[in-house]
């Protein structure tokens, strides 16, 4: 009688199947050649092998648009898993010799890669054999990573409320009303809102925590929000206010590293807006050695701030 070969008795790698988990994830083979630091014709390859060993297509192509087929979603669970598992394995092994060695993976809301590398840096020089992933987007971004478990830790400004988290607050992250340092309105003292009428405001894309924690400001306060031109990135908004395209609300801290001397804060009655940071894992998670050592760590840091 003939036995079947089984999933993990075929010739399929650890490595395809790290290949694999980043295309899927990422739906583009260049974006995950990148990653990997592999040419693109050896992440198709890898793919084409791993494939052909389980006798299924993985991926289908729409027009320019990679999409995984049910094989496809069922193996990215499982790859998911089972690196899972193979981490805390690394971690469990490396605690009995003493070392302090693993992966830390974060995912984090655009403004806060102005509040995370400090600690971040410093964590890494104490664990210098720790591997990091750092994942910067925004605010709908983060929130799919979460709820696709690819992260030990996330920090957000807003959140989610519709799924089971754990949410302990950081430190504040409030938001400013932000001009050119020559701007007419500078040094006029305390502003009414009115005053910024006819100003277009420079905003970030919507399923930004930044937006929407303005919107949600200008709605319980009975604001008129004007003129929006929107712009996807911080670094792109202070550029504009810059060139006088407009006012922004931005993070303070946001402010301060990024242009201090060509941009000030304006003193507008009602800013600037209450907002926090949160660190926030997913309910139930259990963190590895290593995450839960840099949860304590970034917990302490923010508190000494």
């Amino acid at each position: 009688m003939q036995m079947k070969t089984r999933l993990h008795t075929r010739q399929t790698t650890f490595r395809q199947l790290e290949i694999f988990k980043v295309v899927a994830e990422r739906l583009s083979v260049t974006e995950a050649a990148h990653q990997l630091h592999l040419a693109q014709p050896t992440v198709s390859t890898q793919l084409a092998k791993l494939s052909e060993a389980l006798n299924s297509k993985l991926f289908e192509q729409i027009g320019k648009k990679l999409y995984l087929t049910d094989v496809g979603e069922e193996l990215l669970r499982a790859s998911r898993e089972l690196f899972e598992v193979l981490d805390r394995l690394e971690m469990r092994l490396a605690q009995r010799a003493g070392l302090s060695v693993g992966r830390l993976r974060l995912g984090v809301v655009t403004t806060a890669k102005y509040l995370v590398p400090a600690p971040l840096g410093a964590f890494c020089r104490q664990h210098p054999q720790v591997d990091v992933e750092f994942q910067v987007g925004n605010r709908a971004d983060i929130k799919q990573r979460l709820q696709q478990n690819l992260d030990d830790l996330y920090v957000f400004s807003h959140p989610p409320s519709d799924l089971d988290i754990d949410a302990t607050p950081l430190t504040d992250n409030p938001l400013v009303v932000i001009a050119p340092r020559d701007h007419g309105l500078v040094g006029r003292g305390e502003l009414p809102w009115s005053a910024l009428a006819g100003e277009r405001l420079l905003m970030r894309e919507l399923g930004s925590g930044t937006r929407h924690a303005i919107e949600q400001h200008a709605q319980s306060s009975g604001l008129a929000l004007g003129q929006i031109i929107t712009i996807a990135s911080n670094e792109a908004i202070k550029e504009s206010v810059a060139a006088g395209l407009g006012l922004a609300i931005l993070s303070r801290l946001a402010l301060t590293h990024m242009a201090p001397g060509n941009l000030v804060e304006l003193p507008v009655q009602g800013f600037p807006i209450a907002n926090r940071w949160y660190l926030v894992t997913a309910k139930g998670k259990q963190l590895s050695p290593i995450a839960q050592a840099f949860k304590d760590f970034l917990m302490q840091h923010c508190v000494q701030q």
